[in-house]
C-alpha cells in the first residue's frame, strides 16, 4: 500500500501549489438515519450497555461560529470535525437490548434494531468467531464522501484514523461496564457489505465496513451466519467517487500475515472521572507554552504503551518532541529513550504543516510512523494510540489536538526513520 500512501503525502510544495477547493453546495451530512419503521430505542446513559454505545459516539456539546452558525461535537474526535464512520453493534444478551444487530442513531441518540437475531444466528462467524457472544459486537464502517469531500486522495487515512478513535472510544467506554475490548480486523468485509446493503448497485461503495471489536465473551452454544440484505440508507446524502480510495480500501482488505495480541491492556480510570472527562474532551487549536509534569508525562507513556488485543497487531513506533516537561530533558525521543537533546519546538511546529500554536507551544509533540504491510489495521491502531492520548490527557486537564496533516518526508528525515508517517499529536496547556 505504499503507492497510496506516497501519492498522498504533503510537501512544503504541494499544500501551496494544490490548495483544497471546497465546493459548499455538496457537503455531506454527518448523519445516517434509518427510515421510522425500523424500532428505535433511545439510550439511557445510565444503563451501563446502553452506556458503552453513549461514550463511544454521542453528541457532547454544540459548538458556535460568529457568523451565527453552529456544529455539534461528538466524544470521539474526526478530522475537520467531519465523522465519517458509522457504528453498528450486535447485543446478545446484554440488559436494555433485545438480541439483535442494531445501527447507532447519533443524531438522535438512538439504537435502530436492523434486524431480531432468531436461534443460533448472529455476525460472530463474520468477525472470526466459532460460538456466540455475549455482550455486544461491534462493526465501524466508512463513509468516505464526509472526508473526501474537504480532504480528496487523502481522505482514506483520515476515515481509518477516525475509524482507529472510534474503536479506542469503544475501549475506554467498555471500562464502565467494566469489560475489556478486543480489536477485529479479519472480518469478512466484502460479505458485511452486502448484508448491510452498501453493495447494492445505486450506493456500492459509498459506506464500507473497516474493522469490528468484541465487548464480549463466548458462550459453549455454536452459531450460525445470519443471513438478511437490508436496503441501503443514505449516509452523507451528497456523493462524488473517488478511484483512489476505492482502489485504496479494495487493495487493503485481506490480511497479509497477521499476529494477534492476546494480552490485555491494564487501563486504570475511575468511572465518575472517567465519564466526565469523556463528555468534556475537545481538540485544542492551540496551547499557551505551558509545561506538564513528569508525573504526567509517565501517566500518559504508560497508558499510550499499554497492549491493543487484536486480531492483527502491527507495530507502531513512536517518537516523541519533548518541549515542556518538568524535570526531563528536552529533545526527541524513541520508546522513552532520547535520542537528541535540544531544542525541536520550532521544527515540531514546522512538521506539523507549521502549526506553530500546536506543535511549537504544545509541552509534547506526537510522532507515529510504521513500516507493518496491513495499512487498514496498522492505521487504525494509530487512531487508537491517538485516542488513548485524547482519554489520559482528558482525564488529567490537558489539552490534545491529533493532527492528520504533517510533511511526510521531512518527519522521516527528522527522526532518521523510514516507514511511513500515520499520525502527528500535540498535547500541552
Amino acid at each position: 500500500m505504499y503507492w497510496y500512501h506516497k501519492e498522498t503525502k504533503h510537501s512544503y510544495y504541494s499544500v501551496r501549489s494544490n490548495p483544497n477547493q471546497m465546493d459548499w453546495a455538496l457537503q455531506p451530512s454527518t448523519y445516517k438515519n434509518y427510515p421510522d419503521s425500523f424500532k428505535k430505542t433511545e439510550l439511557d446513559k445510565n444503563n451501563p450497555w446502553h452506556g458503552v454505545i453513549y461514550y463511544t459516539a454521542s453528541i457532547s456539546t454544540k459548538k458556535y461560529y460568529p457568523h451565527g452558525t453552529h456544529r455539534y461535537l461528538r466524544v470521539n474526535p474526526s478530522a475537520g470535525a467531519l465523522y465519517p464512520n458509522e457504528l453498528y453493534f450486535q447485543a446478545r444478551g446484554v440488559e436494555g437490548f433485545d438480541d439483535g444487530i442494531y445501527h447507532y442513531e447519533v443524531a438522535s441518540n438512538r439504537a435502530v434494531l436492523l434486524h431480531v437475531l432468531e436461534g443460533s444466528e448472529g455476525i460472530e462467524p463474520y468477525m472470526g468467531y466459532e460460538t456466540a457472544m455475549k455482550g455486544l459486537l461491534f462493526l465501524v464502517s466508512a463513509v468516505y464522501y464526509r472526508s473526501s469531500w474537504k480532504y480528496r486522495n487523502r481522505a482514506f487515512r483520515y476515515c481509518l484514523l477516525d475509524a482507529g478513535h472510534v474503536l479506542g472510544s469503544i475501549e475506554h467506554a467498555a471500562l464502565l461496564v467494566p469489560h475489556s475490548t478486543s480489536m477485529k480486523y479479519d472480518i469478512e468485509r466484502k460479505k458485511l457489505n452486502k448484508l448491510f446493503g452498501f453493495s447494492h448497485a445505486s450506493s456500492a461503495g459509498r459506506e464500507v465496513f473497516l474493522s469490528g471489536a468484541s465487548v464480549a465473551t463466548p458462550l459453549v452454544e455454536k452459531v450460525e451466519a445470519v443471513q438478511f440484505e437490508l436496503a441501503y440508507a443514505e449516509g452523507s446524502g451528497t456523493f462524488e467517487e473517488n478511484e483512489m480510495m476505492e482502489l485504496a480500501y479494495k487493495q487493503t482488505s485481506y490480511l497479509l500475515e497477521k499476529q494477534p495480541q492476546h494480552e490485555k491492556a491494564n487501563l486504570y480510570y475511575e468511572k465518575t472521572r472517567l465519564k466526565e472527562s469523556i463528555v468534556a474532551r475537545r481538540s485544542q487549536r492551540g496551547f499557551e507554552g505551558q509545561a506538564i509534569t513528569k508525573l504526567h508525562y509517565t501517566r500518559i507513556m504508560e497508558a499510550l504503551t499499554e497492549p491493543i488485543p487484536s486480531d492483527c497487531d502491527e507495530e507502531v513506533e513512536l517518537f516523541v518532541v519533548l518541549n515542556r516537561v518538568q524535570n526531563m530533558p528536552i529533545g526527541l525521543y524513541h520508546n522513552g529513550q532520547l535520542l537528541k537533546n535540544a531544542d525541536f519546538s520550532q521544527k515540531a511546529g514546522y512538521l506539523c504543516l507549521e502549526q506553530y500554536s500546536l506543535g511549537t507551544q504544545g509541552a509534547m509533540t506526537f510522532f507515529l510512523l510504521s513500516t507493518a504491510k496491513n495499512y487498514q489495521a496498522l492505521y487504525q491502531k494509530a487512531g487508537i494510540i491517538g485516542q488513548r492520548l485524547y482519554a489520559v490527557t482528558s482525564y488529567l486537564n490537558i489539552g490534545c489536538s491529533g493532527i492528520g496533516a504533517y510533511y511526510d518526508d521531512e518527519v522521516n528525515a527528522f527522526v532518521e526513520q523510514e516507514g511511513m508517517v500515520l499520525y502527528a499529536l500535540a498535547i500541552g496547556r
